[in-house]
C-alpha cells in the first residue's frame, strides 16, 4: 500500500509538476524541482497539462481518488510544505520515474 501510494503521489505531484529547490549539500545530480515547489497553476491547470503532455499517467491518475486529493492538498500548501513534500518523494526509487514528466507539466501548466 505504501509504494503504491508513493506511486500515485507521484503521480499526482508529476501531473502538476512538484518539486523543490534542492539545498546546499545535495548533489548536483538531482533535478531541479523549484518549478514545481514555486507552481502559480490550479489544480485544473495541472490536469490539463498531465492530460495533454502525458495521458498514460493521466490514466492512471483519473483512477485514483487518493492521487487526486494528494495533488489538492500539495497545491493547496505552501512552498516549503511542498519541499517537504518533493524531498520525500526524492527518496522513493519509485517517484524517480515521474520526475522528469513532473518537471515538464510544471514548466507549461500555466498555458493551460
Amino acid at each position: 500500500m505504501i509504494k503504491s501510494s508513493v506511486k500515485y503521489i507521484a503521480a499526482a505531484l508529476g501531473g502538476l509538476a512538484v518539486a523543490v529547490p534542492l539545498s546546499a549539500g545535495v548533489a548536483s545530480a538531482q533535478p531541479d524541482f523549484s518549478g514545481v515547489v514555486n507552481t502559480t497553476c490550479t489544480y485544473e491547470q495541472v490536469i490539463a497539462a498531465l492530460n495533454a503532455q502525458r495521458p498514460d499517467l493521466a490514466e492512471q491518475f483519473n483512477t485514483s481518488p487518493f492521487a487526486q486529493g494528494a495533488l489538492r492538498n500539495f497545491l493547496a500548501s505552501g512552498p516549503v510544505e511542498r519541499q517537504q513534500t518533493v524531498t520525500q518523494l526524492q527518496g522513493s526509487p519509485m517517484a524517480a520515474q515521474y520526475f522528469g514528466p513532473i518537471n515538464s507539466i510544471a514548466r507549461t501548466c500555466n498555458n493551460y
